[in-house]
């Protein structure tokens, strides 16, 4: 039987339309920076693509920075700026901010001064969609870009960063969103590319591949596919509760990204969970891909006040637009199998 890949928070398979975006950008032999026609035909297609994926951003009034992901442009954005912060951000964001900010049991951030805020939209372990304050200085958009709804022109925050693997494009693109007025100063230098803000030659089929797949994103949402994932993870946890309420489903309460489930069985350990699964044909997850593997428990749900305990006890679940409901009835019912029989291991029914 074919295995099923339920890990989309940390990769997302490559969309149709972003291969065939980047196959196209590769015939395109010309440095965007070369006044040369064939250094034309590349700097047409680089903004063109910014231009594009502004739009599936509501981004018209913003500057498009590309990087390499998310991680160097939450570094590009928050360097120096001292903001505070909540325990539930990506690693990536605690780096640079000021871990202050109190987080509620359903995972929900309060915020006090927007101005020198950074806040996530949404959590990538629990799926937990942030309301974010007007005025917000930075935001990670990575894990709900092309997955719900939002416009960054609405959203009225300063500067946000988003990536393209995680919504079907290629690994190793993402790009900074600067509101009209807001500047940061390259931490990579060189040449003149973007603006002066990262210097490096852009890497064109990439771009290209992340713009397409932010257009079929755009697409899905208009055909209400959220909708649909949003039922299929309630399916998932029907199946998955139990009577007794072992099984815990951190975020629930919750407004949540609808291909998310974060599950929580205290004293069975989400690596172990991970293999078993693996080994049954499975690919999940136990948190956040860039801590996944680490001997630690899952900051994000202690920050919730989860015990230490029992926050390495979480395995997260993620699928997208081409998931069945038959694949999640099949993870189910191994997952339940690996449960009953640790419970019998254990003594308990």
């Amino acid at each position: 039987m074919s295995r099923v890949y339920l890990d989309w928070n940390a990769t997302a398979p490559l969309r149709p339309d972003a291969r065939a975006a980047m196959a196209g950008a590769f015939d395109i032999i010309g440095n965007p920076s070369s006044v040369h026609a064939e250094g034309r035909a590349a700097k047409m297609l680089l903004e063109r693509s910014r231009e594009e994926l502004a739009e599936t951003l509501g981004a018209s009034r913003a500057d498009i920075v590309f990087t390499s992901g998310s991680t160097e442009a939450a570094a590009l954005a928050l360097e120096g700026q001292g903001l505070a912060c909540a325990g539930v951000e990506h690693d990536c964001v605690r780096a640079w901010g000021e871990e202050e900010l109190a987080v509620d049991a359903s995972g929900r951030v309060t915020v006090h001064d927007p101005a020198r805020t950074t806040l996530q939209l949404a959590n990538s372990e629990t799926g937990v969609i942030q309301d974010l304050p007007q005025g917000l200085a930075v935001s990670d958009l990575t894990q709900g870009f092309g997955k719900i709804p939002m416009a960054f022109d609405w959203l009225g925050v300063r500067a946000g960063f988003v990536t393209a693997h995680k919504l079907g494009g290629p690994r190793g693109i993402g790009a900074l969103i600067l509101a009209e007025g807001e500047d940061r100063p390259a931490r990579l230098r060189g040449g003149g590319q973007e603006s002066g803000r990262r210097a490096g030659t852009e890497n064109l089929a990439a771009i290209a591949g992340f713009a397409a797949a932010a257009k079929a994103a755009q697409r899905d949402l208009a055909a209400g596919i959220p909708e649909r994932l949003a039922g299929m993870r309630e399916h998932l946890r029907e199946r998955l509760e139990d009577a007794e309420g072992n099984t815990m489903f951190p975020g629930r309460v919750s407004r949540c990204l609808p291909q998310t489930l974060s599950i929580l069985t205290p004293g069975w350990k989400g690596e172990t969970q991970v293999m078993q699964m693996d080994l049954a044909g499975f690919a999940v997850s136990a948190g956040s891909a860039c801590s996944s593997g680490k001997v630690r428990s899952s900051g994000v749900l202690r920050a919730m006040g989860v015990a230490e305990a029992d926050a390495a006890c979480a395995l997260r679940v993620s699928f997208g637009g081409t998931t069945t409901v038959e694949e999640l009835d099949r993870f189910a019912e191994a997952w339940l199998a690996a449960r009953d029989r640790w419970r019998s291991k254990q003594g308990r029914r």
